[in-house]
């Protein structure tokens, strides 16, 4: 199955990137690495992660790398990902803006 990151995704990327990079930059480029793979390797196993409660109806399902949630959605032959966001943050208000 086909991996598409939004261009919202990879601007998520990039700023995780940065966040890191203030204190480490090296581990900022593998992190932001390992996020890229985790992406891509949702395709093998699409429906193995949980649909983000109380949005079921969005069929936006969710995986967790550490403190980061990386939010996708199913298709028929696609997996999108939608953001990839730290969990601290309020996500429902990125991902639902309009409730």
């Amino acid at each position: 199955m086909k991996v598409l990151i939004t261009a919202e995704a990879e601007a998520d990327l990039e700023s995780i990137g940065d966040y890191i990079a203030r204190g480490n930059p090296a581990r900022a480029l593998s992190f932001v690495r390992e996020l890229y793979q985790l992406c891509l390797n949702i395709a093998e196993m699409p429906q193995a992660w949980p649909v983000v409660p109380r949005y079921e109806h969005h069929g936006i399902r969710r995986s967790v790398h550490g403190r980061y949630l990386i939010f996708y959605r199913v298709g028929a032959d696609q997996i999108t990902i939608l953001h990839i966001l730290n969990g601290a943050m309020d996500v429902e208000t990125m991902l639902f803006p309009d409730g």
